[in-house]
C-alpha cells in the first residue's frame, strides 16, 4: 500500500438528523414536510379552503369523492381479475405450441452435444 493511502478518505460525513444538540430531528421534520412545519399546516388549510370552497361550489360533497374512489376501486379489483384471467388463457394457448418446440429442441441439442 501506498503511503499517503487515508483510510478515512472513504467515510461519508454524518447526516444533518443525526445531530447531538436536537435539533437534527426538527431538521428531518422540515425537510420531510417541505419546511417548517407551521408554515406548512398554514399552507395546507389555506389551499384546502380553497379547494373545499371550489367543490361545495361545483356542488360536489366529500363524502361523493370517497364513494367514487371506492367505485373506481371495485371496478379495477372486477376487471383486474378478468385481465389476469385473460393472459393467463394467452399463456396457456402459446404454452401449448411453445413448450413442446422447446422440449424437443433440448432433445436434439443433447444429442448433438454427446
Amino acid at each position: 500500500m501506498s503511503a499517503d493511502f487515508n483510510a478515512n478518505a472513504f467515510q461519508q460525513p454524518a447526516p444533518p438528523h443525526v445531530a447531538a444538540d436536537g435539533q437534527g430531528r426538527a431538521n428531518l421534520l422540515a425537510r420531510m414536510m417541505g419546511g417548517p412545519p407551521l408554515a406548512v399546516l398554514a399552507r395546507l388549510v389555506f389551499v384546502s379552503l380553497v379547494v373545499g370552497a371550489l367543490l361545495m361550489w361545483l356542488n360536489i360533497r366529500p363524502y361523493e369523492v370517497f364513494w367514487a374512489i371506492q367505485r373506481m376501486i371495485d371496478r379495477l379489483w372486477l376487471y383486474g381479475w378478468d385481465s389476469l384471467r385473460q393472459i393467463a388463457d394467452y399463456i396457456a394457448a402459446g404454452a401449448v405450441l411453445v413448450v413442446p418446440v422447446w422440449l424437443v429442441l433440448r432433445i436434439f441439442n443433447a444429442r448433438g452435444a454427446r
